[in-house]
């Protein structure tokens, strides 16, 4: 296996993002219906326009990329997926990160796209594998691993790196370069299991010691159900990219977050002469000119 870490190129519709051997890149969160009820109303009612504006503050804010979720329940996704991703991409110019449970839906949209899209994403399911591999290497797409399956999330390190291992080996035999796999290890809300953030943690050092492919996560599931929210997801991020995370799917808009990646990049070396430090202390409200 290999131990030297890749590098995955994404391309949007005029812009390319390099993740892995730089800057921490940020995956904006916020295109999600899931829990934002105003987000869910107006798609349900086909209105595009505050999906649009979530589009453009989130990379005012930072993000390289942008998860683009469309699960609204009674929402046919295959069919508002691509109208979303066209909508999206005529207003931004990064690359997106198509989420979907149904590879169907991610097939209409990879078919509008135009760069290359990440895929969120498939799991160690044999079944599900079957049909996104090859679905991301048919588009030249990249493909986000989740280290669960058919029978769950494993709850130690260990079961999740066996995990790591199928899809990354499947993945090999298909003909999808590894430098095409993101694998996310899985966060769990601390509220319900202390121990959910350290198991997390020590998957991510597993995967980065052993297979050197780019990881991401979403960091805000560490903190549901608990007060302070941001504070626990910028700590949590903060350790996750000191471990091995390379593109975090977080909330870029959100200043303890935002700062939180920014200050693990600079202090870990990925920002050279702390351009990205301090180019955002400079925009922040009251900040040097």
């Amino acid at each position: 296996m290999m131990s030297a870490r890749l590098v995955t190129i994404l391309e949007g519709a005029g812009r390319s993002v390099t993740i892995g051997g730089g800057p921490v890149v940020i995956i904006g969160e916020r295109i999600n219906p899931t829990g934002r009820r105003f987000l869910a109303r107006a798609l349900g009612e086909g209105n595009l326009e505050p999906l649009l504006r979530e589009a453009r503050a989130q990379v005012e804010a930072g993000a390289a990329v942008l998860d683009v979720n469309v699960g609204v329940p009674g929402l046919d996704q295959v069919e508002w997926l691509p109208r979303v991703v066209e909508a999206v991409q005529a207003v931004v110019d990064v690359p997106l990160c198509l989420d979907s449970p149904e590879p169907e839906a991610l097939a209409a949209g990879l078919r509008v796209y135009r760069g290359k899209a990440l895929l969120n994403s498939t799991t160690a399911d044999p079944a599900l594998l079957d049909r996104l591999v090859p679905l991301a290497r048919e588009h030249g797409a990249a493909l986000v691993g989740l280290l669960t399956d058919e029978g769950g999330i494993p709850g130690t390190a260990d079961g999740r790196l066996q995990l790591a291992d199928r899809i990354v080996r499947r993945a090999e035999r298909e003909g999808l370069p590894p430098s095409d796999l993101v694998l996310d290890p899985v966060v769990l809300a601390v509220a319900a299991d202390t121990g959910a953030a350290a198991v997390t943690l020590a998957t991510i050092a597993g995967i980065a010691a052993t297979y050197g492919v780019n990881i991401t996560l979403g960091a805000s599931n560490v903190s549901f159900g608990l007060p302070g929210r941001a504070e626990l997801n910028a700590a949590f991020l903060a350790l996750a990219i000191g471990q091995g995370v390379t593109c975090p799917i977080a909330d870029p808009t959100h200043p303890a977050v935002r700062r939180a990646v920014l200050a693990a990049g600079l202090l870990l070396g990925r920002d050279p002469y702390a351009r990205r430090w301090i180019g955002d202390h400079r925009r922040r409200p009251g900040g040097p000119a």
